[in-house]
């Protein structure tokens, strides 16, 4: 009786789950090559984030200027995204979507804004729509506070207090003063 080493047992269950006859070395590199750039490809798609709620067309529809409240409002659209800090005179509904490639920086692609504006007795006065070609860029204040001193170096950082421990002995050998 022969006896079977392991290594034959493993080699044909190998070939049982994948069968390499009839298959070239060429065609496992072509192969390869097809799935590595199919993965490449993949990896650049951008990641699509949606952010934010605005109602459709159909809840727009039903909010009526002089007719329609604040409660209505919230019935209908739900709550607002924000609401403006001036006397919260205007509720805005907020919905941007964002795309990033790979490593870049999100980058904003579209943005929907539903504006509900009330007059004083909390009617609605106007509804308003916007979208991202209405924004601005705010630019905040940039300005830096000087400081006083100099710029030092990463290196200087490191070694500027090579030398400068006193002697062991101290005048006040309080620690910590």
């Amino acid at each position: 009786m022969r006896s079977r080493s392991p290594n034959s047992s493993l080699s044909s269950a190998f070939a049982t789950l994948w069968p390499t006859s009839g298959v070239s070395a060429r065609g496992l590199k072509l192969t390869a090559g097809v799935l590595l750039v199919a993965a490449g490809v993949a990896a650049c798609s951008p990641t699509v984030t949606q952010r934010g709620y605005v109602p459709n067309e159909d809840l727009l529809a039903e909010i009526r200027p002089g007719i329609d409240n604040k409660d209505s409002v919230l019935t209908t659209f739900g709550s607002p995204s924000t609401i403006s800090s001036v006397e919260g005179n205007s509720w805005y509904y907020i919905s941007s979507i964002h795309e990033q490639l790979a490593f870049y920086r999100e980058e904003a692609v579209d943005r929907e804004i539903v504006a509900v504006y009330f007059d004083e007795n909390e009617n609605v006065k106007q509804l308003g729509y916007y979208g991202l070609e209405d924004g601005k860029v705010i630019n905040f204040i940039d300005r830096e506070t000087p400081t006083r001193g100099k710029e030092l170096t990463f290196l200087q950082q490191m070694f500027g207090n090579l030398g400068r421990f006193g002697d062991a002995t101290r005048a006040d050998p309080t620690p910590g003063l």
